[in-house]
């Protein structure tokens, strides 16, 4: 009896996988060309659709196009910054533009889809993605795990810094303290009181208790990435992530003119998780919506599991130190991403770049240079269209 429950047991789970293949061949990824249908095919009203459009058109973030510009006056805080500079590549952005991926498939879009911009913070769920293969692949043995027990050449010394778990570096709760090419964490958005003798004293929070945006803790994440793969991470997404997805040969992943390190007798650069001080990733709204159709597809593509799906979960599960923020993603915990759904998360970038992932609902929703406020609203507009 107990040997025909085992058979028993054994058929169903061999089924279940069969129909799951099954239910994975019947939904629609793109090719080199990706097909469009009208918002009626897909269940969506598209009059509703159209107007979601229209806000995104007309709110447009007001910034200056030049973004270096920009970057340098944003909200008064690089200016605060003590030798505030560009180390990275930038270029001025273009206008409005987006994509709204129903099912697979285009059901609207609107500016300049195959215009390479860059995409500032939104490259840390690109990170993120290959912290994520370094554990599929077990270079990563826990992200609990402590960084030190990976990189061993100092930065992650101390009493404070030794506690440093891969986890805190990726929901930037870690606070981290040193110098990464050049630039120290205390000098990158600090506070706007006090001077330097002041944020260099600081006491330092307990790691995984207080989260604080800060590109050097993300470059630092980068850097100890590039520890593990030891060879560029741009190297590492493109061959198992963006060319498995058909993404463009357009995209580029850049770190900083300073931030080239010797990897086993060559030098590789380390790249940025944003483009604060330049760099980081410049790329199409195609490749951003292909890239979050893997997530809204639970990691796999067509007939392969490019990610784990334990991964792709874990990314917008809310961190202990911000229920909104995950594993470099943005979680909704606050309802910035729109009232109609907990469930989206999104990556996120300066001057209103959004990857907006809905697997409920199988949809993603890509809004590039979106005045950064409105895009809750935008994202129930698109929902609320959905029949």
């Amino acid at each position: 009896m107990r040997f025909r429950s085992k058979l028993g047991f054994i058929f169903l789970a061999s089924l279940f996988l069969q129909l799951q293949a099954v239910h994975s061949q019947t939904l629609y990824f793109p090719d080199s060309s990706w097909k469009v249908k009208k918002p009626e095919e897909v269940k969506m009203n598209a009059t509703l659709l159209d107007s979601a459009v229209r806000f995104a058109v007309r709110n447009e973030v007001k910034m200056d196009t030049d973004l270096r510009l920009a970057n340098i006056k944003a909200y008064a805080v690089n200016a605060h910054e003590p030798d505030y500079r560009i180390l990275g590549p930038m270029r001025e952005r273009g206008k409005p533009a987006g994509l709204i991926i129903k099912n697979g498939y285009i059901v609207a879009q609107w500016g300049d889809v195959k215009r390479v911009d860059m995409t500032f913070s939104a490259t840390k769920s690109y990170l993120s993605t290959v912290a994520g293969l370094a554990v599929d692949q077990k270079l990563i043995r826990n992200i609990d795990d402590k960084v030190a027990d990976y990189v061993w050449d100092g930065k992650f010394e101390g009493d404070h810094n030794a506690k440093i778990t891969w986890r805190h570096l990726l929901t930037q709760s870690s606070d981290w303290s040193g110098c990464l090419f050049d630039v120290c964490d205390w000098a990158d958005r600090p506070p706007r009181t006090g001077g330097i003798d002041d944020w260099k004293a600081r006491k330092l929070n307990e790691p995984g208790t207080v989260f604080k945006y800060n590109d050097v803790r993300v470059n630092l994440t980068a850097y100890a990435l590039l520890q593990v793969w030891r060879k560029p991470l741009p190297v590492v997404l493109r061959e198992l992530i963006m060319d498995p997805i058909g993404a463009s040969s357009t995209w580029r992943w850049y770190g900083y003119e300073n931030s080239f390190v010797n990897m086993d007798g060559q030098m590789m650069q380390s790249v940025s998780g944003g483009g604060h001080f330049g760099g980081g990733l410049f790329i199409n709204t195609c490749d951003h919506a292909r890239f979050g159709l893997l997530f809204a597809r639970n990691g796999k593509w067509k007939n392969k599991q490019l990610l784990s799906p334990h991964w792709v979960a874990s990314v917008a599960q809310p961190s202990a130190a911000n229920k909104a923020y995950g594993l470099l993603w943005w979680t909704n915990g606050d309802n910035h991403l729109g009232k109609r759904s907990k469930s989206v998360y999104a990556a996120e970038g300066f001057g209103g770049n959004f990857v907006v992932v809905d697997s409920e609902h199988d949809l993603v929703i890509v809004a590039r240079w979106l005045e950064p406020n409105k895009i809750g609203e935008l994202v129930d507009l698109v929902i609320n269209a959905i029949l």
